[in-house]
């Protein structure tokens, strides 16, 4: 089983999201959080920090477990396990990298919820951000 790792930038009442590229494999032109697959022996945490880096340049300094999510569609892409971060401090300046996003780009939490979207769980991340549920504090 595959298992990956991502964050979502909080800053204020915004999110930033990546919208992946349209040559991905797994889930071509939808908005997703920046992150992805757990080399062997790496914890999700250390994925979280190695991905962010790498695809946009980032290193988180501060975040927060707030989910456990499945493959929404393992009869295609297999089984998974997405965990995901909420990363309220961080150093460097978000800039998309590599092609595994068309573009970046911050979101009012309640445009993010209306966005076509990778996995339909995100929402209600989305909403347990907004509510104060996640433990993260931006």
């Amino acid at each position: 089983m595959r298992r990956c790792a991502g964050g979502i930038l909080l800053q204020g009442k915004g999110i930033l999201l990546g919208r992946r590229a349209s040559n991905r494999g797994f889930y071509p032109n939808v908005w997703d959080i920046i992150g992805g697959h757990c080399e062997t022996g790496e914890e999700p945490e250390e994925t979280l920090v190695r991905e962010m880096k790498e695809e946009i340049d980032v290193t988180p300094c501060t975040f927060t477990k707030c989910a456990v999510l499945w493959e929404p569609a393992p009869e295609c892409h297999g089984e998974a396990e997405y965990h995901v971060f909420v990363v309220t401090a961080w150093v460097g300046r978000p800039v998309a990298l590599g092609d595994e996003h068309a573009e970046i780009r911050w979101f009012r939490l309640e445009e993010a919820m209306e966005l076509d979207l990778a996995h339909p769980a995100y929402r209600d991340i989305f909403v347990a951000i907004r509510d104060g549920r996640t433990g993260a504090t931006s």
